[in-house]
This record gives structure tokens, C-alpha cells and sequence, in this order.
């Protein structure tokens, strides 16, 4: 199944949450934190602005981007889950 987000909004992979810290100590399922960064798997053609013109999107597919920890919309499609949220609530882009 394909999702493609309408507007500025975009679909964000999250990415799995560390299994154990920086110590060594292995972390329950129950005690790892939501990840606040994720991989860009798709992109609205951008918002509409007052002039009828569309705006252009600042990410692209496959960037990695850190959003906020309470963000969009989670959504699980084939056992995977997604984030669905716009881009003004991206925090930023990860540039490797």
C-alpha cells in the first residue's frame, strides 16, 4: 500500500528506538523512548498559497529529519510505523 500525503504534508518513517544505552544496559521494550528522528518516505506537492501558486518543499524523500516528540499523527500501514504531520512542525534536517 502506497501513502501520499495532500499539501505540505509529509510521511516520516520512524526509525527503531535504542536497545541499550550508552553503558551497556540492555532496555525493555517497555522503557525505550519514542524516536524523535526518522527517514522521509513522502512528500505532499506543497501548500497552496493566497496567490494560487504552490510553495516548494524544503525536504525531500529520504532525508532525515528530527521532529518534536508529540508531533502529526501516527499511523501503522503493513506493520510499520509512520508519522503523518506537515513540515513547519519538523524541527530539522540531518545532514550527514
Amino acid at each position: 500500500m502506497k501513502l501520499r500525503p495532500l499539501e505540505d504534508g509529509i510521511v516520516i518513517k520512524q526509525l527503531e528506538a535504542e536497545d541499550k544505552t550508552a553503558g551497556g544496559i540492555i532496555l525493555p521494550d517497555s522503557a525505550k523512548e519514542k524516536p524523535q528522528i526518522g527517514k522521509v518516505v513522502a512528500i505532499g506537492p506543497g501548500k497552496t498559497m493566497d496567490s494560487g501558486k504552490l510553495s516548494k518543499m524544503t525536504v525531500k524523500k529520504n532525508d532525515k529529519v528530527i521532529y518534536p516528540k508529540y508531533i502529526g499523527n501516527d499511523v501503522e500501514i503493513d506493520g510499520d510505523k509512520y508519522i503523518i504531520c506537515r513540515e513547519s512542525d519538523l524541527l530539522g534536517i540531518v545532514e550527514e
